[in-house]
């Protein structure tokens, strides 16, 4: 759909710009200092002073580099990226390519953003690079694990792999029947009521712990503190891309701060009630009805948008929480935390959603 196509241009770029300047702030609260404030008013205009700066950098290829694998890296990461938001559904009616397959798709595309880490690290011929492009790939290879089995854990209860239909089973225009925490045998109907109460991690209450593993496993896969070991600046410089400069060092920026809200987005959608208000409808004050719009609509257009960018927004922040709060783990804790604790954790409620959805609890 191009109107879709069009809104998404307009966030993600502009989500750069806020996110920049937040994160600056975010830490700057954190650490009991001040973040920018000398260029323009509270500092708003230093990301485009930063940018006119990055324009104005020489595009430096180091002369013993593979160039077409070092001029190439930046793109297919950032390609890998942004393509995954084609499928992401804003609001009732308003999603991008409508794929049966969205969710298949997503984990498939954002995984290739690997192969560009490991061209732009082997390509600029650069042992830190390097170092720091094998560290990337085992990492998110690794956590890419539990993050594929959190996401299993909706797609068993929800029967489907199509993102739109998954946001509809989660409010108030569901189009099958919503039992208070999934419990089919005690016909307690929500369907009607909505809100948090239709939210997938009230309807099995297991998956607020799958939503945990997903959360940590979304941080591994952006490379964002406690995870940043791919770019661990105290012993690798700054890790794969070492060698890179001006817009094509921005380009790795514009990729993480991509990912950080497609991942955001994808877990409001998978766990958190997608679109749908948090407002539950309680007799007769009819909260629901009254912070939803209708499919189709553009008041349903508006609601469903900001509920699911204020929800992104907060995931968001939580992230750049943790980056400012955590120290960074060590190459085996992060690999213990991967295999030994968060992948049998997954299997294991990969096996209890199975028979939750199974036994029809």
């Amino acid at each position: 759909m191009p109107i879709t196509l069009l809104i998404f241009l307009a966030i993600v770029p502009g989500f750069v710009v806020v996110g920049v300047y937040l994160e600056r702030k975010v830490s700057a609260f954190i650490q009991d200092r001040m973040g920018p404030m000398e260029v323009g008013k509270w500092g708003l205009l230093q990301l485009f002073a930063d940018l006119l700066k990055l324009l104005q950098k020489e595009d430096i290829v180091p002369k013993a580099a593979d160039r077409r694998l070092f001029l190439i890296a930046p793109i297919v990461i950032f390609a890998s990226v942004f393509t995954g938001f084609a499928v992401v559904p804003l609001a009732p009616d308003l999603a991008g390519s409508g794929a049966a397959v969205g969710v298949f798709f997503l984990l498939t595309i954002v995984s290739v953003d690997v192969i560009g880490l490991l061209m732009a690290g082997w390509g600029s011929n650069n042992k830190f690079a390097l170092y720091g492009a094998m560290r990337a790939v085992a990492q998110i290879i690794s956590y890419e694990v539990p993050l594929g089995l959190s996401i299993l854990c909706v797609v068993m209860l929800s029967q489907t792999l199509d993102l739109q239909i998954i946001s509809f089973q989660q409010g108030i225009y569901s189009g099958e029947t919503v039992y208070l925490f999934g419990m089919r045998r005690f016909g307690i109907d929500v369907t009607a009521v909505g809100g948090f109460l239709s939210w997938n991690i009230i309807r099995n209450p297991f998956l607020l712990l799958a939503y945990v593993i997903f959360f940590i496993a979304s941080l591994a896969e952006c490379n964002r503190a406690p995870f940043d070991l791919p770019e661990g600046e105290s012993e690798l410089v700054a890790g794969f891309h070492t060698e890179y400069s001006g817009m094509r060092w921005a380009l790795f920026m514009l990729s993480e701060y991509g990912m950080m809200l497609l991942v955001s987005l994808l877990g409001a959608i998978l766990f958190l009630g997608s679109w749908n208000t948090p407002f539950p409808n309680i007799g007769p004050i009819k909260l629901a009805d009254w912070t939803s719009g209708e499919p189709g609509t553009w008041f349903g257009y508006l609601t469903g948008a900001f509920w699911l960018l204020g929800k992104a927004l907060m995931g968001i922040l939580v992230q750049m929480w943790a980056r400012w709060t955590l120290p960074r783990l060590r190459v085996d804790q992060l690999m213990y935390l991967g295999w030994k604790v968060l992948t049998p954790v997954g299997l294991v409620l990969f096996f209890i959603s199975g028979v939750w959805r199974l036994l029809g609890i």
